[in-house]
């Protein structure tokens, strides 16, 4: 088995600007984070323009639809914003594709002190190889199929419908 990783940015691939306290796009942290996991599996590994998930418009959730259906890969993970996490989900979800599709971010940008960026890497990597085909979203030790999962704001975390 083999494992596409699929970049789109959000708070996981953020960087802290020093000089101006901005959090903001640069290079992808993935090149650097597959390494520090050690993953033993052949990944794939493919950026997609980084973007705020808020930013994301149709056509953005349209282009990650065709990398995931050009996609030769039986497991899908793809690292996406939280806040429209669930809307993309549902753009996947919705075309019925042949793979185990595992959407997963970060509250915490990944080079920042406790992120969670690297174990919900892991975590969604882990269960992208063993779950059937379909949509998911794996964050905070949890799987959600994409029509049944909510960002809770108030509490940082999701939850099922």
């Amino acid at each position: 088995m083999s494992l596409r990783i699929i970049a789109t940015g959000g708070t996981f691939d953020k960087h802290y600007n020093e000089l101006t306290g901005i959090l903001g796009f640069s290079d992808s942290h993935l090149p650097q984070v597959i390494a520090r996991t050690r993953m033993t599996i052949p990944v794939e590994l493919e950026v997609l323009p980084l973007l705020d998930s808020l930013d994301m418009k149709d056509e953005d959730r349209q282009r990650v639809l065709a990398s995931c259906r050009a996609a030769a890969e039986k497991a899908v993970v793809i690292v996406h914003g939280t806040d429209t996490m669930k809307e993309t989900a549902e753009v996947l979800g919705t075309a019925g594709l042949p793979q185990a599709i595992v959407l997963t971010g970060a509250m915490i940008p990944y080079e920042i002190a406790n992120s969670d960026a690297l174990f919900n890497l892991g975590f969604a990597t882990g269960v992208a190889q063993v779950l059937p085909a379909g949509v998911y979203v794996a964050m905070n030790g949890q799987v959600f199929a994409w029509n049944n999962v909510t960002k809770n704001r108030a509490a940082g975390v999701f939850q099922p419908l």
